[in-house]
C-alpha cells in the first residue's frame, strides 16, 4: 500500500517561531515548553529491540514465525532505524488521544495517526480483539494458573510466581515479544504480568489481538506512570518521517545488530 501524498498527509503545519530548540520544537508554547523541561525531558526511554522472521527461521523456531505473522507483526517486530531521541519526548509530551486517533505535534507539524497510518507504517489493522486489564474476561477459556503450568517445561513444578525463566522455549520467545517489543516497561521483565499472560494466550491460540489499541493504551500509560519509560523508539521517527517532519538534528543512528538476542535473555 503506497504513502499518502504529503499534502492530505498533514492536519495543519503551525508557524514555526524563530530562537532556540525548544521554540522551534513547540513552536514556542511556553507551557508545553514547561512541562518538557520539568517532566518529559527526565523519563527514561526504552532500549529497542528487534527480532527477524529470517532469524526465526535459521533458528528453527517456526511456531513463533508462525505466530507472529498470524497476528500481523512481522513489520513491526522487524523495524529498525535511525532514532531522535529529543524528538520522540516531544511526540510524547503533546500526546493526546482524540476519538480512535493518536494526535501530537513537532516542529509546527500536526500529526493525526489514523487507521490507515498505522497499516502503512507498522502493517497493523484496528481490528479484531480489544483487551485491556479491565475486560481480560473477554477472553474466554483463559484461566491464569492453568495456563501457565502448560507453558512450563515442568508443569508439575510448585508456583510461587510467574517467571519467565521456568517456560519452554517458544513461549518464552513470545513472552520476549510481549515484554519488550509490544508493550515494554522499564523493568523487571522477569515477572509476567496478567496482562502479558492473556496477550501470550491469544498469541498461542491464534486469538487475533487488535495491537493498535494496545499500542495506544501503552503510549498513554508512559505519559502517567512513573515507573514506565516511554516505548516504540524505532516505531514512533516512522510516524515523524511520515508527517515530513525535519528530521536533520537530533539523529542517533542505531543498528539491528545492536540489539541483544532474545535467546540470551
Amino acid at each position: 500500500m503506497g504513502s499518502t501524498p504529503p499534502s492530505s498527509k498533514r492536519m495543519k503545519t503551525r508557524g514555526v517561531k524563530r530562537g532556540g530548540r525548544l521554540e522551534s520544537w513547540f513552536v514556542g508554547e511556553d507551557e508545553k515548553i514547561g512541562k518538557y523541561l520539568h517532566e518529559t525531558s527526565r523519563k527514561a526511554i526504552n532500549n529497542p529491540k528487534l527480532i527477524t522472521f529470517n532469524w526465526l527461521k535459521e533458528q528453527k523456531l517456526t511456531k513463533v514465525r508462525s505466530l507472529s505473522k498470524e497476528q500481523l507483526l512481522k513489520r513491526f517486530l522487524e523495524m529498525f532505524g535511525n532514532i531522535y531521541l529529543n524528538l520522540l519526548r516531544v511526540f510524547y509530551n503533546n500526546l493526546q488521544i482524540v476519538g480512535d486517533n493518536i494526535c501530537s505535534y513537532v516542529k509546527g507539524i500536526d500529526m493525526k495517526i489514523t487507521h490507515e497510518v498505522w497499516f502503512v507504517i507498522a502493517g497493523l489493522k484496528y481490528a479484531r480483539l480489544r483487551i485491556n486489564k479491565g475486560n481480560i474476561g473477554v477472553v474466554e477459556e483463559f484461566n491464569i494458573m492453568q495456563f501457565y503450568r502448560s507453558c512450563l517445561k515442568n508443569p508439575q513444578s510448585k508456583v510461587r510466581n510467574f517467571s519467565v525463566g521456568g517456560l519452554r522455549l517458544n513461549e518464552r520467545l513470545i513472552a520476549f515479544i510481549v515484554s519488550w517489543m509490544l508493550t515494554p516497561r522499564g523493568s523487571n521483565h522477569s515477572m509476567l504480568t496478567e496482562e502479558d499472560l492473556v496477550f501470550i494466550y491469544c498469541i498461542m491460540n491464534k486469538i487475533k489481538i487488535n495491537w493498535i489499541d494496545i499500542i495506544k493504551e501503552h503510549m498513554q500509560k508512559s505519559m502517567t506512570l512513573s515507573d514506565y519509560h516511554y516505548p516504540y523508539v524505532i516505531l514512533i521517527p516512522k510516524f515523524l518521517h511520515y508527517f515530513e517532519v525535519d528530521l536533520e538534528e537530533d539523529k542517533l543512528k542505531w543498528s539491528k545488530h545492536h540489539t541483544k538476542s532474545p535467546m540470551a535473555l
